[in-house]
């Protein structure tokens, strides 16, 4: 079984699950004791396939979340919204693709729907930059959440970044700042907000349109102030000891839920959500509809007040005697 794409780790399944493919395309009637190699090389490719997934660690999830097959944000806008209009262009310079934003429909509410693009293949990324955002790139997502709020409408939004645009050109069209200008307005906004970590969340790129009222990591996403590559060149000169930081970053799903950083976790099938991407939009469609749901009932000065304290409450620890 040939796959586009394989991650290191997962490299010894694979080539079994390539034998297997291999030998069930021929006929074994005749070779009963070739059957039973097929039936056992069957069931321990079962057995390692649950050994492999089932035990992640942080580097390891950090390559799924990164996967080149795993959804991307237009994938859930295809899959679990109706009514989709996408908007275009930040009114001052130009329509960033590593964004998009939409107005779109879920269970019958109208939404503003925010997302970091990836393409799916080389020609796509190169045209939405892999998905890191230019300036106007947040400057249309702060168009968007003006006529959210406007109309009060619920944001939602999917992380999905390495980080924002590093480049001199994003710099001289003032990056740093359209990232601040963006997190001042989300703090005030007077509307839901819903954030869907969906794959990777790397530093103020994610943050920029990543601040709201619930954050829903899927299994093998992460959030970090940094990625472990850029961590590593600066703690050992050296990024190829990037798996070494990784845990100590605590960036995983599961650590950010320990940490009370965000508010749930949705599982991911074995070997990540590009394994029955179906499945997963199910479970996304149906923690995106309740959070809404729970949150459109507060009041909106209300929501401001627990948003602040929500953000202010991170970071904050208790030391021993």
């Amino acid at each position: 079984m040939s796959r586009k794409y394989v991650m290191e780790f997962e490299r010894p399944l694979i080539e079994l699950e390539e034998q297997l493919v291999a030998l069930r395309r021929i006929d074994l009637s005749d070779n009963p004791d070739l059957m039973i190699e097929v039936s056992a090389l069957a069931s321990e490719i079962d057995r390692l396939r649950i050994e492999t997934y089932g035990h992640l660690t942080p580097w390891e999830r950090v390559q799924v979340a990164r996967h080149p097959d795993r959804p991307k944000v237009q994938d859930y806008l295809a899959a679990i919204f109706s009514d989709v209009i996408e908007l275009h262009g930040d009114r001052l310079y130009g329509d960033d693709a590593a964004i998009v934003a939409a107005l779109a429909t879920l269970d019958g509410r109208r939404m503003v729907v925010l997302g970091h693009r990836k393409g799916s293949n080389t020609k796509e990324n190169i045209k939405r930059n892999f998905g890191s955002p230019h300036p106007e790139g947040f400057r249309k997502a702060m168009r968007a959440m003006r006529l959210a709020d406007k109309f009060g409408l619920p944001i939602v939004s999917f992380m999905d970044t390495k980080g924002a645009h590093p480049g001199i050109d994003a710099e001289e069209r003032g990056q740093a700042w359209a990232i601040a200008e963006s997190l001042a307005l989300l703090s005030e906004l007077h509307v839901p907000i819903v954030t869907v970590g969906i794959g990777e969340g790397g530093s103020g790129g994610a943050l920029a349109i990543g601040m709201g009222d619930r954050l829903i990591m899927l299994e093998n996403s992460y959030y970090s102030v940094i990625s472990p590559e850029a961590c590593a060149s600066i703690l050992y000169k050296d990024s190829a000891r990037a798996a070494d930081v990784a845990e100590p970053l605590k960036m995983t799903a599961g650590d950010l839920l320990d940490l009370g950083v965000s508010d749930e976790t949705i599982p991911e099938p074995l070997g990540g959500a590009h394994q029955d991407p179906e499945a997963v939009f199910s479970a996304v469609s149906e923690r995106i509809s309740s959070a809404v749901g729970s949150l459109v009932v507060i009041d909106d000065d209300e929501l401001v007040e627990r948003r602040y304290k929500r953000h202010r409450a991170i970071g904050v620890f208790e030391e021993g005697a």
